[in-house]
């Protein structure tokens, strides 16, 4: 099989456009998985040390 040939090159790699929104669709979904990730690493690794989680013991009410 020729990759010249063949439907995938045709649709997604044949265009300089096509392959350029790709490439920042793929980064942007990557970003944010990426940093919900590492944001829900962090927040496991401090639990009990940030201020959402001491927040009730300063915070006055009205």
């Amino acid at each position: 099989m020729n990759i010249a040939n063949s439907g995938l090159y045709n649709t997604l790699f044949r265009k300089n456009y096509t392959f350029l929104g790709l490439v920042f669709a793929g980064a942007f979904g990557f970003e944010m998985f990426y940093d919900t990730r590492m944001n829900k690493l962090w927040d496991s690794i401090n639990r009990g040390r940030q201020w959402k989680d001491i927040r009730h013991k300063y915070a006055e009410e009205e």
